[in-house]
């Protein structure tokens, strides 16, 4: 008998602004992105979805989906900081998220310049007009990240020709340590030389620099990257539980690079079909254990501000399903979810800090609401709960209330 929790997370794809959007990330109070979508194509027909209880979660009904009386379904708030895919998926994994600072690497270069030459390593300061930032043992810079919020993140970043990954992440793991903005962001390519990083030099706003993500070339070949996040220890993670345990994790999509899962298997991929088809690939050759999808093109056509690009992606998504409620066996336990919201309309680029959906399907359904749920992280505990292993550091289970 099989036996398999499957999360399939619609990156980006909320249902509300949370009750805390107005104090916690102000302007998004007006959030709604299904409500957004809907509003410019009411017409919008998604009958798997709907099925598993979408317009039940969503709390309304359009004129093309309708409640579905039987399904199981809830909502759950954001207990990270702001509305991050990194932190939101540590969330659901079952981390207790902690409030990073906001901080440009202008207030940090000096510490941890220290930090690194007190481990042995080579330091230069670069200094542009004021603004500085570090390179460390020749090949691998450390500064502001310029594409998420400004002082959220930094990036190191490294030509793979002459710095190899592990020894970038040998520095990014002790500038980590120093720092408490909400993600270090590792990453580098092959092909391209420090004159492209330098070329890639951005100042923003007068008091962030860094090195400009797609200008340095190191998405262009050999691409390689990693996401350190604050607080976040992947011993207390479901994937690290699960898979200590000896029940198989397989991570598919942006979660595959975003989640610690040593143990497992992780398989990155963009692409909407091709991720679900993997997800299924992943059912039939299981019949025991975890799998964790992001659908990450629903969170791009919102950072893209195109309703229609979104509508495109959830229609892909949606009929890609049946083939996969079709896989599911008595025990098996599906869960559709986002990891925050992302409403194209809002009239910013950004993230948008929502409610997201719960849809759940297992063994028949019986119209259980599992209510408005406080973190993404009951979801882990509900998987920890599942396969009966160890809690993860945060969240409530909600199998119990399936069970009944």
């Amino acid at each position: 008998m099989k036996r398999r929790f499957i999360v399939i997370v619609l990156d980006g794809f909320g249902m509300g602004a949370t009750a805390d959007a107005a104090v916690k990330r102000p302007g998004d109070e007006k959030a709604c992105t299904i409500g957004s979508i809907l509003r410019d194509f009411p017409d919008m027909k998604l009958p798997n979805l709907e099925k598993l209880g979408l317009m039940n979660a969503y709390g309304r009904e359009s004129a093309q989906m309708k409640f579905a009386p039987d399904a199981n379904y809830g909502k759950a708030e954001l207990m990270h900081f702001g509305a991050d895919t990194f932190m939101g998926h540590q969330e659901i994994m079952g981390t207790l998220p902690k409030d990073p600072e906001m901080i440009p690497f202008q207030e940090k270069v000096d510490i941890v310049a220290k930090h690194l030459k007190d481990d042995g390593h080579k330091v230069e300061i670069v200094d542009r007009n004021g603004l500085r930032y570090v390179v460390v043992d020749d090949y691998c810079t450390v500064a502001d990240n310029l594409e998420a919020d400004l002082g959220m993140c930094y990036n190191v970043t490294a030509p793979l020709d002459f710095m190899p990954f592990e020894k970038e992440l040998e520095i990014a793991r002790k500038a980590r340590e120093v720092v408490t903005v909400g993600r270090v962001v590792v990453f580098g390519g092959t092909g391209n030389t420090m004159d492209d990083l330098y070329a890639a030099e951005e100042i923003k706003e007068g008091k962030y620099i860094g090195i400009a993500s797609a200008k340095s070339k190191s998405y262009d070949q050999g691409y390689q990257c990693l996401h350190l996040g604050y607080g976040v220890d992947p011993k207390v993670q479901a994937p690290t539980i699960l898979t200590g345990a000896g029940i198989p994790c397989t991570l598919i999509g942006k979660v595959a690079d975003i989640v610690h899962n040593e143990r497992g298997v992780s398989i990155s991929c963009v692409p909407t079909a091709e991720c679900m088809d993997l997800t299924l690939e992943a059912m039939k050759k299981m019949d025991e254990g975890f799998i964790c999808t992001n659908i990450q093109e629903t969170d791009l056509a919102g950072h893209s501000q195109s309703s229609q690009r979104y509508k495109e992606i959830l229609e892909i998504a949606d009929a890609k399903l049946p083939a996969i409620l079709e896989q599911l066996q008595d025990d098996d336990l599906l869960v559709i979810m986002a990891d925050h919201g992302n409403d194209p309309n809002i009239g910013h680029s950004k993230h948008t800090r929502e409610n997201v959906p719960l849809l759940i399907r297992y063994r028949d359904d019986k119209g259980i609401c599992v209510g408005l749920r406080h973190s993404l992280s009951d979801v882990g505990a509900s998987v920890c709960d599942y396969f009966k292993v160890s809690a993860p550091q945060n969240g409530t289970s909600f199998y119990p209330l399936l069970v009944k």
